[in-house]
């Protein structure tokens, strides 16, 4: 079952936002499975393939070494919620 990973934001630091931290945690998503659109300007949704997956991505050491630079480039509220089963 899928699991979502939905992120409300509010850019602190637009050219940290778009230079050091979008791009690599979309990157380090990628990596898990995880797929989203990244056009959004205040939010994000990711879908990864299940809740495990979900919370190992966040949990990665990739995902981690980001959190000094997501706490300059912005404010943020993640939530994780499981899918509906095919």
């Amino acid at each position: 079952m899928s699991a979502y990973v939905i992120v409300e934001f509010t850019v602190k630091d637009p050219d940290v936002y778009r230079e050091k931290y979008g791009p690599n945690a979309g990157r380090t998503a990628k990596e898990y499975g995880g797929d989203g659109d990244g056009s959004l300007t205040s939010g994000a949704l990711m879908r990864f393939p299940d809740h495990e997956t979900a919370v190992s991505w966040y949990n990665s050491p990739e995902y981690q070494h980001l959190i000094d630079v997501r706490s300059v480039a912005m404010d943020a509220r993640f939530s994780l919620l499981d899918g509906l089963p095919s």
